[in-house]
């Protein structure tokens, strides 16, 4: 049976909806000979690469089986697992469900590391039908107990090559493990190795294979130009090229992460508004620049080739190779970014000597030569303006801390000050004087104090004086002194007494000590 639209796969009228509202009409190749056995619950070997319309393949058939299906949600528990190489990629599917379903009570969730986990645990502990997780994130969260996958029904492998490139094949063997053996498998690839081919034998069971040719769909709507610059030429050759006026959105690819940094700075100086996206970068940065980018906030998004694969915006016209690719099928991968939908678009590289050889085996690939463009009319020198560096804070001058002491002046005259004369210092002096004594002083003659002469006072002296006692002192409660006896306070004692008046009498010079020892004589 021919399917010419989408209206012929028999789908649910909430999805077919969805699809109107985003002008999806005819399908692609892929979708074409995908959908409808995966209806029927077939398993499915497809090599096809992103672009070519494979992610509304295997999410439509998805979200209609678990929309006929309806299940009682549980933590943790997922129904449907999807599994991709990189955060962009994961991110990009996810988004692509919501809006299949938004007419559906089928809910997705993305997990993916760079980010805190706990919004997605939260995710997670309300139920999942659809979960889109990246490798090492994934296995993280089961091992904490968060997800539980032996209730998955269908189970996606997207990118299985690239997850070879990037050595996640470890943890989707492990992955597997964790999965029912009676479930549905979609496994798909851009292209073929035998690695692969021999990991898609252990996970699905009598699949259709259905092939896409990787170059042609995308190919061919592709007007690829090359230009021979050295390499001290590129980045002037490239300024030039982004100035034109038929350039409104451009994907500009480097080698290294350092080169597209260093990239984004010298376009920004070249007044080019220019972003960059890498593995080095945060998620929120590498979320922000691609939304500045897909909104037009930006002209430019300079990446890597994590971005190779998972980037899908509408409308770039240019994708530009500043750094020929050292593999052959990765060149295939940039320049798809652009020709989105049967679109046309373009595609530069720029070789110098050095990538010669890298670029004979594109061709090869491609079967097909690609003439080389004059690169004279971009050569023009591109005027920069003065990098503004950013001004490094002040470093903070540290303060020295005195130990016991407060960083007060110590005879300053204000609250908390040692000698102060206010209240709250320990001796309540006036600056330059030691015996002006205010309420809360020690020596002074109100109340409240130790030696003072008024009720409450421990001794009950007066200032001066050692043996005026009155009523309320410590020691002598009553007039007459110790417990109602007389005297000045205390009972009397002869031999304490006499000690006491030998102690108080003036030492003897030695003028009188001899004339004593001449009377004796």
């Amino acid at each position: 049976m021919t399917y010419l639209k989408f209206t012929d796969f028999g789908l649910i009228k909430p999805i077919e909806r969805a699809l109107g509202d985003i002008n999806y009409v005819d399908p692609t190749p892929i979708q074409q000979q995908s959908i409808p056995s995966l209806l029927k619950g077939r398993d499915i070997l497809g090599c096809a690469q992103t672009g070519t319309g494979k992610t509304a393949a295997f999410s439509l058939p998805i979200i209609q089986h678990l929309a006929k299906n309806r299940r009682k949600r549980e933590t943790g528990i997922v129904r449907a697992l999807i599994v991709t190489p990189t955060r962009e990629l994961a991110d990009q599917i996810y988004q692509n469900m919501r809006m299949y379903a938004r007419y559906l009570d089928v809910n997705s969730v993305v997990v993916f590391g760079g980010v805190k986990q706990n919004p997605q645990v939260k995710s997670l502990n309300r139920g999942v039908d659809i979960l889109v997780a990246t490798p090492g994130r994934l296995l993280d969260l089961i091992q904490q107990g968060y997800i539980k996958l032996e209730k998955v029904e269908i189970f996606v492998l997207d990118e299985a090559d690239r997850m070879l490139d990037m050595g996640f094949i470890h943890d989707i063997r492990r992955i597997l493990g964790y999965l029912p053996d009676k479930r549905q498998t979609m496994f798909f690839s851009a292209t073929m190795p035998p690695k692969i081919v021999k990991l898609s034998k252990s996970m699905i069971h009598d699949p259709i294979r259905v092939d896409v040719t990787p170059e042609k769909p995308v190919l061919e709507f592709i007007d690829q130009q090359l230009f021979m610059a050295e390499m001290n030429q590129k980045t002037t050759v490239l300024m030039n090229i982004l100035k034109e006026d038929d350039v409104k959105k451009a994907l500009v690819f480097t080698r290294t992460k350092h080169g597209a940094n260093k990239m984004v700075r010298l376009l920004g100086r070249a007044g080019i508004d220019a972003e960059g996206i890498h593995g080095n970068k945060s998620q929120a940065a590498r979320q922000s620049a691609l939304a500045d980018f897909k909104n037009g906030s930006v002209k430019v998004l300079v990446a890597t080739d994590i971005a190779a694969r998972g980037i899908d915006v509408e409308g770039i016209s240019h994708v530009i190779n500043h750094d020929i690719p050292d593999v052959a099928e990765t060149y295939v991968h940039r320049i798809g970014r652009t020709a989105r939908a049967g679109s046309s678009g373009i595609s530069i590289s720029l070789c110098s000597k050095e990538e010669q050889g890298s670029w004979r085996d594109i061709e090869k690939l491609i079967k097909q030569p690609i003439p080389v463009s004059d690169v004279k009319p971009y050569l023009g020198n591109v005027k920069l303006m003065p990098e503004v560096k950013k001004q490094q804070p002040k470093p903070r001058q540290r303060v020295q801390k005195q130990h016991g002491r407060r960083p007060d002046n110590r005879q300053g005259g204000k609250p908390g000050n040692k000698q102060g004369g206010k209240p709250g210092n320990r001796q309540g002096y006036k600056p330059g004087g030691q015996q002006s004594h205010k309420p809360g002083d020690q020596q002074d003659g109100k109340p409240g104090n130790k030696q003072d002469g008024k009720p409450g006072n421990r001794q009950g002296y007066k200032p001066g004086g050692q043996q005026s006692h009155k009523p309320g002192n410590k020691q002598g409660g009553k007039p007459g002194g110790y417990k109602g006896g007389g005297g000045g306070g205390r009972k009397p004692n002869p031999h304490r007494d006499s000690r006491r008046q030998q102690q108080k009498q003036p030492k003897k010079s030695n003028n009188d000590r001899q004339g004593n020892n001449m009377i004796m004589r």
